[in-house]
């Protein structure tokens, strides 16, 4: 025997409720997204602290400064060419131990000048090399 619960065949509905499938897929679609990149495999390294030092000034350190038209001066005195700059950091380059090199580029200097610096004492051989700056004082108490 076959049993009715609805008043007739016509309002019978064979169609299927997707509502909630989408619902699903979407709370799964946002959990995916939310653990993925929890998920991303990095390599464990210690990186370094940051910390501002005051840079200790030794004899035998040696300052390279660019002016914003580009000239070069060694220890306050100006190199003429880039080749004589080359052989003068090779003469120190050999000296044991090595002295460090604090390039000094203004502000307004362009990057090229500052870079071709750089490029001579790496061609001369010098191993330690630092920038010398100043602080930023615009950040702190510039009311």
């Amino acid at each position: 025997m076959a049993m009715s619960v609805g008043s007739s065949e016509e309002d019978f509905n064979s169609t299927i409720n997707t509502t909630p499938l989408v619902d699903v897929m979407l709370v799964l679609l946002i959990i995916f997204l939310i653990t993925i990149p929890v998920i991303t495999k990095t390599v464990k390294v210690s990186l370094p602290k940051a910390a501002n030092i005051a840079t200790q000034t030794k004899p035998e350190n040696i300052t390279i400064a660019v002016d914003p038209s580009g000239n070069i001066y060694w220890n306050n005195e100006q190199v003429a060419s880039k080749d004589q700059l080359i052989d003068m950091i090779k003469q120190e380059a050999v000296k044991d131990p090595q002295p460090e090199v604090h390039i000094r580029g203004d502000s307004n200097a362009r990057f090229e000048d500052v870079g071709r610096v750089l490029y001579a004492i790496q061609r001369g051989g010098i191993v330690k090399v630092g920038f010398i700056t100043e602080p930023d004082r615009g950040i702190r108490g510039s009311r």
